[in-house]
């Protein structure tokens, strides 16, 4: 069994960071993308960050040139790095991977559980 694991959210004020770390137990035969989505109150969740297999990254516009996707392949573990954040930040983030655990295996998504980042003053 896979599970992903996130740890960093917190309650900071507008301008502060924070970093969020995703590590995945488990082995992967193949990694297609790693991710972070955030769900805010009454809203959809969206894609903030991901980072793909050859190492590309896409970002949401309203992250841009503030958040950084990183990951360690050797220990299948995936990086938020949130800089200048706002009260509009505000929302459960949760780690996700798309891969395969083995040759014959569909790749399908595996989600973390969340962590509640709140930026409030």
């Amino acid at each position: 069994q896979v599970q992903l694991v996130e740890s960093g959210g917190g309650l900071v004020q507008p301008g502060e960071s924070l970093r969020l770390s995703c590590a995945a137990s488990g082995r992967f035969f193949s990694i297609n993308m790693m991710g972070w989505y955030r769900q805010a109150p009454g809203k959809q969740r969206e894609l903030v960050a991901g980072i793909f297999s050859g190492g590309q990254t896409n970002y949401a516009d309203s992250v841009k040139g503030r958040f950084t996707i990183s990951r360690d392949n050797a220990k299948n573990t995936v990086y938020l790095q949130m800089n200048s954040l706002k009260p509009e930040d505000t929302a459960v983030y949760y780690c996700n991977i798309e891969g395969s655990r083995g040759l014959l295996d569909q790749p399908r998504s595996y989600w973390g559980q969340g962590t509640q980042v709140t930026v409030s003053s």
